[in-house]
């Protein structure tokens, strides 16, 4: 019998009929009370900058946020946010996330190498593993709110969060090209499978703003986004520009420090 690749729950397949639950448990120590996934269905959109973003607005919303890196071969939450320590072992046991200056807890494959750029060179299995105890064994600290920074693609790891961790919505992360409509629709076709919902669309890299005559410039050709969402019923579309602010504070370790109103919208939603 093939692996199973969706939601069980409400499926009248025979192929079913050993339902299995997947789900890990939080340790004693720890508390989160919604899980936000962000996806692409490609690399290089811009997902860890919209998940760390998200993670920022409901900060200064009050809210006790964190951000679990589920992107093994390719981290990059840490050093938005300037984190550079790695990660504690209490009592032989359990891990203690590392803390961004406004207080977001974070944990990265990243905080347990000897070296930032040291490369992962894992199989699909032990990748999957690793991103399950950073939910059990980390010791998160009443989480209202954590992000889960998704590889690309809708493979092992795509599949170990949605069946193992509780995500009660997804934030797909794409941009402007033609080859959107495949990409989006991949998501949210795993999304359905999974019986997640989608929360809303954020299309990064929209448009470049002339800073003299505000024009706004199509870098990457038309956006065809409203008409894929549409397409797939998703009512919420976020819109962010190239900014160079944002690539400049990304490099600094300062994501904190980043201005603009395009994800309030998204962050609401997801409060609320």
């Amino acid at each position: 019998m093939s692996e199973c690749t969706h939601d069980c729950s409400n499926c009248s397949s025979s192929e079913c009929s050993e339902r299995k639950d997947f789900s890990e448990k939080l340790n004693e120590l720890s508390k989160v009370k919604k899980v936000i996934a962000v996806v692409s269905g490609k690399g290089g959109v811009g997902k860890s900058l919209v998940t760390s973003m998200l993670a920022v607005l409901t900060r200064r919303k009050g809210y006790n946020t964190a951000i679990l890196d589920a992107d093994i071969t390719g981290p990059s939450v840490p050093k938005m946010f300037g984190v550079y320590e790695r990660a504690e072992v209490m009592n032989e046991k359990y891990i203690l996330p590392a803390k961004t200056k406004t207080g977001i807890e974070i944990m990265s494959i990243n905080l347990l190498l000897p070296s930032e750029s040291d490369p992962v060179v894992w199989r699909g299995p032990i990748i999957a593993g690793t991103v399950k105890q950073f939910w059990t064994d980390v010791v998160w600290n009443d989480v209202d709110f954590m992000f889960v920074d998704m590889p690309p693609g809708t493979g092992d790891v795509p599949l170990t969060v949605f069946q193992s961790l509780p995500v009660s919505g997804i934030v797909v992360v794409t941009s402007p090209q033609d080859l959107v409509s495949m990409i989006v629709g991949k998501a949210v076709k795993m999304a359905e499978m999974m019986n997640i919902p989608i929360l809303g669309i954020v299309e990064n890299m929209s448009y470049y703003e002339c800073p003299k005559c505000k024009e706004k410039l199509k870098i990457f050709g038309e956006s065809h986004i409203d008409v894929t969402a549409k397409e797939y019923g998703i009512d919420l579309i976020a819109k962010i520009p190239i900014n160079t602010d944002f690539a400049a504070q990304c490099d600094r370790g300062l994501i904190e420090l980043f201005e603009g109103d395009f994800l309030n919208e998204v962050s609401d939603r997801i409060i609320n």
